[in-house]
């Protein structure tokens, strides 16, 4: 198996930290449009986001702080990559509870070897699941290094 040190990483606000106003993020191989639509669906919906919006060529869903993450039909081979997205503790509810009750599997850690547990680093709580394509998402209620 690839560890957590083989995906690049992006730690993205729900709400809190602000990285910059725009990240592009390719979907895969995919020549049904209906299945692009819900790749972008999905991530709304478990963040509890509004409905991906159409912008140009790209579905964008909108976190806060003026970032979104914006998904495009590629017939190019997409590298699996990981998300982390920064929430309050009630989000960290609410997401948490939309992942059960999709019967989505999550892990403690990257590595899937903690199944349908959290992990509490840095005196807070985070867990880790993937979406249809693959790609590794994680939400935290503290940043990285931020001590308990």
């Amino acid at each position: 198996g690839r560890g957590a040190a083989d995906f690049p990483h992006r730690q993205l606000p729900v709400r809190g930290i602000d990285h910059g106003p725009v990240m592009r993020v390719g979907i895969g191989r995919d020549s049904d449009a209906k299945a692009m639509d819900r790749r972008d669906q999905f991530l709304a919906e478990i963040l509890g986001r509004g409905a991906p919006v159409r912008f140009g060529p790209f579905w964008t869903v909108a976190l806060d702080n003026g970032v979104t993450l914006d998904f495009q039909h590629s017939d190019e081979a997409m590298p699996i990559e990981h998300y982390a997205f920064l929430v309050c503790g009630s989000e960290f509810d609410a997401i948490f509870e939309r992942i059960r009750a999709r019967g989505l599997d999550y892990w403690a850690d990257p590595m899937h070897r903690r199944p349908s547990e959290i992990n509490h680093h840095d005196g807070g709580r985070g867990l880790y699941w993937n979406d249809p394509n693959g790609h590794y998402l994680e939400i935290i209620t503290r940043p990285y290094g931020a001590g308990a």
